[in-house]
């Protein structure tokens, strides 16, 4: 568990890892111009943060996510 207020996400849902392919989660943990939330908004605990930052990279490499958002 993280030290703030908020519990966190994965440690409470049980989840043993990350998915890359699961975009729709990993997109909740991004922001509108698409860099990833730090810890202290998210209320993830350091371990998950981890595996989300390397999951969202990992995810952009492969191009399941979009590395910057294109305005018009």
């Amino acid at each position: 568990m993280n030290k703030g207020n908020r519990p966190c996400h994965f440690c409470v849902t049980n989840t043993k890892w990350i998915d890359y392919k699961d975009f729709e989660t990993l997109k909740k943990f991004t922001s509108l111009q698409s860099k990833i939330i730090p810890p202290k908004r998210t209320g993830l605990c350091a371990k998950h943060q981890r595996e989300l930052a390397g999951a969202i990279k990992r995810s952009r490499f492969m191009s399941l996510m979009q590395y910057t958002v294109i305005q018009k």
